[in-house]
């Protein structure tokens, strides 16, 4: 199924989202190694918008503007069962609240496996969307993120309502 890429600016940075014609693919930002690390090939990509990018978009703004607290997209969540997993915890998350790695760990009955959930959060492919800037380190320090430290501190600020 051919996948769309377009751009929309946002308080926070641009952002480029992917998708097809029927589910959301990707939210990433404009850093090198985004499509690689979220494993989509450029080639398979076209310039251009969709309607699912479109929705997308719209929900994204909203949310950075305050209109919009969760979520209702469709989704194409491509990665192991593990990946996966971890990835629909992140929603349960609720904004303007954070958890830790071990937390997460935890909260997906792998209390275990802190270093792998971290891995899987770091290959989250919807930023934003799927609400990986609530996860932080064990010492309440902010912690990787695609976005940039600057980028997670304002996504949480803002959900926290500073």
């Amino acid at each position: 199924m051919p996948l769309v890429s377009s751009t929309i600016d946002t308080p926070v940075g641009t952002l480029t989202l992917i998708a097809s014609d029927s589910h959301l693919r990707a939210v990433l930002w404009p850093l090198d190694g985004e499509l690689q690390r979220v494993g989509i090939d450029s080639g398979d990509l076209d310039d251009g918008s969709n309607a699912i990018a479109e929705l997308a978009g719209q929900q994204i703004i909203e949310h950075l503007t305050g209109g919009r607290q969760e979520f209702d997209l469709p989704i194409d969540a491509v990665g192991t069962d593990f990946q996966r997993k971890v990835w629909s915890a992140l929603s349960d998350i609720a904004p303007g609240t954070t958890r830790t790695y071990a937390e997460h760990a935890a909260a997906i009955g792998r209390p275990e496996a802190t270093r792998a959930v971290a891995t899987a959060i770091g290959r989250n492919p919807f930023s934003i969307v799927v609400p990986c800037h609530r996860v932080i380190g064990a010492d309440g320090s902010l912690t990787g993120f695609a976005g940039g430290l600057d980028a997670k501190a304002w996504l949480l600020d803002h959900e926290a309502g500073r």
